[in-house]
């Protein structure tokens, strides 16, 4: 790989909303289409992440081929040759380095790792996995194995980053030049804006971001929603008893996460929604206003993933996975070799 690499992942499984839509996916496809050409893209879908958490397995790689084809509805180019899409399962060298690094790595370290401990408080003992525990070498391997540098990174991600810098200057400083290692997070929101997408916030429950872990999705309007299902959604959405329209998501959440999504999906500027609403008195005008954006907004999407050539995404990823492949190997090997298990 001669042009520097980009590497983010892509959404395995779960049903998307349209939080990911605006917060992760567009600015992941936006990030594909303005950068590939002077980068290489990787865009790997996570199937190994994918249940460190309890899942329906039977449903795994139906949501995996879905959610592919949700980006490239979205406008991800595939036709594009800097850009590779690859399931994370079918390229071995992610598991075998794994190993390599989990041998290398200390208990402490994963130990400390706050995403660890937020999901692993919300299982019972019984459910929380060694794979939950140790994914951050996995993630870790997906990097290194491509010599990526460049690695966009919520608030909830940094530690994970942080680590695979560390892994990787403790094996070069033992063996020798083996990884590239990435930039550190301050570098990467450099590279890529520190905001790489609003968060919008649930329907009902507005004081937190729209999540599918609410048990009765009538806060999250998911991709799969119909217009109708949706319009009800948004003319039920929680406000506030101020009486008038104001951009304020410290005191008004509620409001301001409607006139957000009403600027996302409407092309205008926020600064064009807000003048044009902010000091008027009728909730029920502007939910009306946002329900038309979500539903306009929904009624095309869904033709345009309708309409998406499923053979095209299956070839994609073959082309894909063996450049993947390659790469990998190359890099597993010199790793093999470093610890002694290739002459």
């Amino acid at each position: 790989m001669s042009k520097p690499v980009i590497l983010t992942g892509l959404r395995a499984n779960n049903d998307l909303h349209i939080g990911n839509y605006l917060g992760a996916l567009l600015p992941t496809v936006d990030m594909a289409v303005r950068r590939a050409g002077d980068y290489q893209v990787n865009l790997f879908v996570p199937d190994l992440h994918s249940f460190t958490t309890p899942i329906d397995h039977s449903k795994l790689q139906a949501q995996i081929l879905h959610n592919i084809k949700v980006f490239v509805a979205a406008g991800l180019p595939i036709d594009h040759d800097d850009v590779h899409v690859y399931r994370q399962s079918y390229v071995p060298a992610h598991s075998e380095l794994t190993w390599i690094l989990d041998c290398f790595t200390g208990f402490g370290e994963m130990s400390r790792m706050t995403q660890f401990k937020d999901k692993s408080a919300k299982l019972s003992d019984e459910r929380v996995s060694v794979g939950l525990f140790n994914y951050p070498v996995l993630m870790a391997a997906d990097i290194l194995l491509y010599n990526a540098s460049y690695v966009p990174v919520g608030d909830d991600q940094t530690q994970h980053l942080e680590f695979t810098r560390d892994i990787a200057e403790r094996m070069n400083n033992q063996f020798g030049e083996l990884f590239t290692i990435p930039l550190p997070v301050p570098k990467q929101h450099e590279f890529f804006g520190k905001d790489q997408g609003l968060r919008i916030r649930d329907l009902t429950d507005p004081a937190k971001k729209m999540s599918k872990s609410d048990e009765t999705g009538r806060g999250v309007i998911f991709l799969s929603d119909t217009p109708e299902a949706a319009r009800k959604k948004i003319m039920s959405a929680t406000t506030d008893s101020y009486g008038e329209i104001k951009y304020d998501m410290r005191e008004r959440p509620g409001i301001t996460n409607l006139l957000q999504l009403l600027g996302l999906l409407s092309g205008q500027t926020q600064a064009d929604v807000n003048a044009k609403w902010e000091g008027k008195t009728s909730y029920g005008d502007l939910k009306k206003a946002v329900a038309d954006a979500v539903t306009n907004f929904l009624t095309v999407f869904q033709s345009k993933l309708a309409a998406v050539d499923e053979q095209a995404v299956l070839n994609k990823l073959t082309r894909s996975e063996a450049v993947a492949n390659g790469t990998a190997n190359q890099t597993l090997l010199r790793a093999q070799k470093a610890v002694g298990l290739r002459a």
